[in-house]
């Protein structure tokens, strides 16, 4: 992740103006994301099939923090990954700082 760019983000030349998955493989646009409050597992696609499983989820629900559905939460956690939930800008920092880590994540970033 390199940046903002309007209500979306940036990856090197890619702008993703619907929201953002990312994993430490690749980037993908999240052309089907739905609000922080109907947030289910499968809304992730395949984001979460990495081998090994990601430590945690980073989850930027746009503009504001807003808490995830508890059962999105208890699915996640139930599979072993971890859930934080931060408004969009601040997870893309995160991202960059535990990525810089070599951290295994992933993150899904809802647009500003």
């Amino acid at each position: 992740m390199t940046g903002f760019s309007g209500r979306g983000f940036r990856v090197k030349d890619d702008v993703f103006p619907t929201g953002l998955l990312l994993s430490p493989v690749r980037a993908l646009a999240w052309n089907d994301a739905p609000g922080s409050e109907a947030l289910t597992v499968a809304s992730l696609g395949d984001l979460l099939d990495l081998d090994p499983r990601p430590e945690f989820l980073l989850l930027g629900t746009g503009a504001d923090l807003r808490q995830p559905p508890r059962s999105f939460v208890r699915d996640l956690e139930s599979s072993g990954i971890g859930v934080e939930a931060m408004d969009s800008r601040a997870a893309a920092r995160a991202w960059g700082v535990l990525r810089a880590e070599e951290r295994w994540i992933v993150a899904a970033l809802l647009p500003l």
